[in-house]
């Protein structure tokens, strides 16, 4: 009698299992033949006793262009005009890396506008008050 488990791995509701093997195993899941979105990894394992165990992995796959918006949010209750900035960048060939295209251009952070705002009072306060002493 095998005293090995047997685990039979699912992505989605496929009835064609990606393959059954005796645990443990190492296997590699290819994303590239599966569409980007949301996906579901299966894995039905089965004891010598025959008993069942099944779990349930979700994960996100995103093969293409990354798609970065800028100027609106998901939910967001918007009115007027807005402008957008909309950039996608793929990945290349994933064996060179590519310098251009490989950032997404964004405008500055808000913090940064008040932090600049703010060491710019700080310094023409310290500039006031040491000319005030000298004289």
């Amino acid at each position: 009698m095998d005293d090995k488990s047997t685990v039979v791995i699912f992505v989605d509701d496929d009835v064609q299992p990606v393959g059954s093997f005796r645990s443990p195993i190492n296997f590699e899941l290819d994303t590239r033949k599966l569409v980007d979105g949301e996906h579901t990894l299966r894995i039905v394992s089965k004891d010598p006793s025959g008993k069942e165990g099944i779990r349930k992995i979700p994960f996100v796959v995103r093969n293409g262009p990354d798609i970065n918006v800028e100027g609106i949010s998901e939910n967001e209750v918007v009115d007027g005009v807005l402008p957008i900035m909309v950039s996608a960048y793929g990945k290349g060939d994933q064996k060179v890396f590519l310098i251009e295209g490989s950032e997404t251009p964004r405008s500055i952070p808000n913090w940064v506008w008040i932090l600049h705002i703010v060491f710019g009072g700080w310094a023409l306060y310290y500039l006031i008050t040491q000319f005030a002493i000298g004289t």
